[in-house]
């Protein structure tokens, strides 16, 4: 074996074997267990949260592919239209300083094209370095024509049974990218703004009615003014007509308890339905005029007058300064907000009013909603589901419009031909279906790629320019990667898919439209359990991301530490929190750039390590045996007791391991199969049996060892392997020369005769013992060389046979030189204490320790940290440095406090044991 792991060029060489053999495929054999990816967008690289989510499936899949289950994981890219469209058009603008309509619909297409081909392929590598198991023979797109034909039918299907329409709606509207964003892809940020507090004319000269506002800009397309019906400072004025500012228009005073707050501000409030949503529904309640005063990029449009042509500030600027002039500003109040921003464009969110099409949802989501009430859908852990029930649970019509040049587009033909002329030319194809617009002409939409212009002789067929939701066709993900709507066989096999892992970012915005879009198209679910993983964030709790600098990327993890390394630690950090921190240092480069890089993941490398250097130190030990090539069969009659018992801690391993794997319980497996071979095989089993291992003669004492040794070994490769599949695959290869491959090899099954939970309380109160005496030594600097005395005061009769069972185990690992256990036994004089389960342990340190001298020591110790320690309480009690320090300064210095307040503890502790 090499000295030293090489994880590059072993992960290498196990990337071209696992391809040649075609691992990856279905088996054929089994119960199908199959799994769609969650599509990364090609908006870029991948990132730590793409290597989570993707670790943990593919622990999943390894796990499911050895236990027999013939298993099919689906790989697969989104468009991600608005993302992609977006990165691209600041690329066009940062080079050439254009815009999308500088170049036009065909160019710019184009050019996301090739920005896919380049980001696709860097996503492909970055998953296979990872080692992800996918069947990479069906990698899929969401514009692929399979996806795309999906898409089509979809829509069609939908659009002929009434549940899709076209209307004018309130959206959420980005002014730089030019289009409707949902609600889930808005993000809020607090910010400083001002109420301005205006007098609003009655139309007859009598009067006014001040009211405050957040946007004047937007008074021309007021259409009301609603005061509270009960509140007596306004009720004559109710019915009344008001003069809008700038522009020749009046408009009424209503009365609505639901819009205002009559102990809020001034106790009205304007009405603009076109520009706010509650203003929106109050239209709506009292059937009021919708004016829109603002163009598609946010600027005033011939509906706010002289102010035409203005946007942002601009317009509030000068729409203030209108107000002024007029005699109409009462005051300016300073006001902080949430206002919400488009998550790709980063600007302000509009609400605007515009034709847009959108899907009925009643009836889809209670259907969704059924499938998680029902427990058909279980999702991981509970608490999510409520997000999904709620979301689903306001029936909000769907908007799938987007006004975007990349995505698929809206298969919606506009003509002014006749039904007869229509029916002339498609008579009665099922692919096509046409209905009377409500603006006149007719609407086609058809199941065909394309629709010819000129289709119908003397009238022309122009397709809708808006294109649909990216999530309309990641909504189909689960089906469209298997054929649908051809009834492939693939679908006849694996449909619906066993699970979903996701984060809970996109519960809402893909989780419950897969489930809709299931039960529609194949009347079923698509999964059967959603796992929710863990969010990283960076160690002060911020999300990571490029624009901050503290993201990660997970091929400068896999090169530094290993892809084993990489995927040990992602497992660990899924616990039930849902919110990791993963500390971020920058790390200088041989050629002198930065990576951010973690310390959390040296964990992995310092595992793969112990692994390693296990292996190789029982390779000769255990090729002299023959136990490697043949492996001998273990002779039960020359089991000690601590071969029983790690026999025994192997059996519940492979029981609990299998367990965590079916629950779901990542976190807990890592840190399972961590303590198993670190602590009971390398740092205990391999201690214990240090004189067998290293006696030159090949005994049967020593054979037996080896066997035992092999059998553990063998398992534990097979146990670490969905989480570590490099180095097991490589150790495999090793010490198994000629055997199956460990990803193909069945996962372990338990050997209940093996197990004895008895054998495995005596040793865990054993070690628990070599570990007291341990901190003993640590505590009083006393040298491992030197042996100890040590006293066993135990609670009872069945404690004190426990003990005495492992006292061989005791005195070897602890460096004991005499032991006595006890019930109840007395405390030597000048002894040092430590808690043990069931009882105390004692050590004499008489003629070893002089107590003077130690007493001192302990002393100055303590002296010295309490020193320290009010130095730094000190810093932290001046507000000035809490406050002002970046917050990562002030969390080192109260880890220092932590530090010496729990080393003034311990030698206090020490001090009164000595005292």
């Amino acid at each position: 074996m090499e000295t030293r792991y090489n994880s590059s060029e072993v992960e290498a060489r196990w990337h071209e074997t696992w391809a040649e053999k075609n691992s990856f495929a279905p088996s054929g054999k089994g119960e199908p267990f199959s799994v769609v990816i969650p599509p990364p967008n090609v908006t870029g690289a991948l990132h730590l949260g793409h290597a989570l989510n993707d670790t943990l499936q593919d622990i999943l899949v390894r796990y499911r592919r050895k236990t027999g289950r013939d298993t099919l994981w689906i790989p697969g890219t989104d468009h991600a239209g608005i993302a992609t469209q977006a990165v691209v058009e600041k690329r066009l603008f940062q080079d050439e300083h254009k815009t999308r309509h500088d170049i036009g619909r065909d160019a710019l297409v184009e050019r996301i094209w090739k920005w896919k081909e380049e980001y696709e392929a860097r996503i492909t590598k970055q998953l296979k370095s990872l080692g992800v198991s996918c069947d990479w023979s069906r990698q899929r797109f969401t514009l692929d024509p399979i996806c795309a034909k999906a898409v089509r039918h979809a829509f069609f299907n939908l659009f002929k049974k009434g549940l899709i329409y076209r209307g004018k709606r309130l959206v959420n509207w980005d002014t730089k990218l030019q289009t409707a964003v949902a609600d889930d892809e808005i993000y809020y940020e607090h910010v400083k703004g001002h109420f301005w507090t205006f007098k609003y004319p009655l139309a007859d000269g009598s009067g006014f009615i001040p009211v405050s506002t957040t946007r004047p800009e937007t008074i021309m397309g007021d259409t009301a003014l609603a005061v509270h019906p009960s509140d007596e400072r306004y009720a004559q004025f109710i019915g009344k007509m008001l003069k809008v500012p700038f522009v020749d228009r009046e408009i009424p005073v209503i009365a609505d308890a639901i819009l205002v707050d009559k102990d809020f501000g001034t106790g009205s409030v304007k009405v603009t339905p076109a520009h706010d949503p509650n203003d929106y529904a109050t239209g709506l309640r009292h059937k009021l005029p919708m004016i829109n005063i603002m163009n598609d990029d946010g600027s005033l449009n011939e509906n706010a007058g002289k102010f035409q042509g203005l946007k942002g500030q601009a317009a509030r600027d000068a729409v203030v300064a209108g107000l002024e002039e007029l005699g109409l500003l009462i005051k300016v109040e300073d006001h902080e907000m949430d206002v919400g921003h488009s998550d790709r464009s980063k600007t302000v969110i509009e609400p605007y009013l515009s034709d847009q099409w959108f899907v009925k949802m009643d009836v889809l989501a209670e259907n969704a909603m059924n499938a998680v009430k029902s427990g058909e859908i279980k999702i991981i852990p509970e608490r999510y589901a409520n997000k999904y029930l709620d979301w689903l649970g306001e029936k909000r019509d769907w908007c799938i419009s987007r006004q975007l040049w990349w995505g698929h587009r809206i298969p919606i033909w506009h003509t002014d031909a006749s039904e007869e002329e229509l029916k002339a030319v498609f008579g009665n194809r099922e692919d096509i279906f046409f209905y009377k617009a409500e603006n006149g002409g007719y609407l086609v939409c058809s199941q065909e790629e394309n629709l010819a212009e000129d289709a119908v002789p003397g009238h022309v067929l122009k397709q809708e320019d808006d294109v649909l939701d990216t999530w309309f066709s990641s909504g189909l993900w689960p089906h469209s990667t298997m054929g649908w709507p051809e009834n492939t066989d693939t679908l006849k096999k694996y449909y619906p898919t066993s699970v979903l892992v996701t984060s809970r970012d996109i519960i809402t915005l893909w989780v419950a439209r897969m489930v809709l879009f299931s039960q529609e198209n194949m009347g079923t679910i698509p999964f059967h359990t959603v796992y929710i993983h863990p969010k990283i964030l960076d160690g002060n709790g911020m999300t990571m991301s490029k624009s901050k600098g503290n993201g990660v990327d997970p091929m400068d993890i896999e090169k530094k530490y290993g892809t084993d390394a990489l995927r040990f630690v992602m497992a660990s950090l899924c616990t039930d929190n849902q919110d990791v921190r993963l500390p971020v240092k920058k790390e200088k480069q041989e050629d002198g750039t930065e990576i951010n890089t973690s310390e959390k993941f040296e964990i992995g490398r310092n595992f793969s390590n112990k692994i390693w250097n296990a292996c190789r130190f029982l390779y000769p030990q255990l090729e002299q045996a023959g136990a490697l090539a043949a492996e001998l069969p273990m002779d039960k009659n020359l089991f000690a007791l601590e071969d029983k018992w790690i026999l025994s801690r192997l059996q519940t391993t492979i029981k609990d391991a299998t367990r965590m794997l079916e629950e779901y319980h990542f976190a807990e497996l890592a840190g399972f199969l961590y303590r198993f071979v670190w602590d009971d095989v390398c740092s205990q089993y391999l201690e214990i049996k240090k004189a067998v291992i290293n006696q030159e003669t090949l005994d049967a004492n020593k054979k037996n060892a080896m066997a035992i040794l092999s059998y553990v070994l063998k398992n534990v490769l097979d146990l670490l392997h969905p989480v570590m599949p490099f180095i097991t695959e490589e150790l495999n290869s090793i010490l198994f020369q000629g055997s199956e491959m460990v990803i193909s090899r069945p996962w372990p099954t338990a050997d209940e005769s093996l197990i004895n939970k008895d054998i495995e309380a005596a040793f865990d109160q054993a070690f628990a013992v070599v570990e007291a005496v341990r901190g003993v030594r640590g505590r009083y600097s006393v040298s491992p060389a030197t042996k100890l005395k040590a006293v066993v005061s135990v609670d009872d009769a069945a404690t004190e046979q426990s003990v005495n069972a492992c006292l061989a185990i005791i005195t070897e690992l602890g460096g004991i030189e005499s032991i006595t256990v006890g019930v109840k036994a007395e405390k030597p004089k000048f002894s040092a204490s430590a808690v043990v389960p069931g009882g105390e342990l004692f050590i004499p340190l008489e003629g070893i320790l002089d107590p003077a001298a130690e007493i001192a020591r302990l002393e100055k110790e303590i002296e010295k940290a309490k020193s320290f320690a009010a130095s730094i309480e000190r810093k932290l009690s001046n507000e000035k440095f809490v406050s002002g320090a970046p917050e990562a300064v002030v969390n080192a210095e109260r880890v220092k406090l932590a530090t010496q307040q729990d080393i003034i503890a311990k030698n206090q502790k020490a001090l009164e044991e000595l005292k």
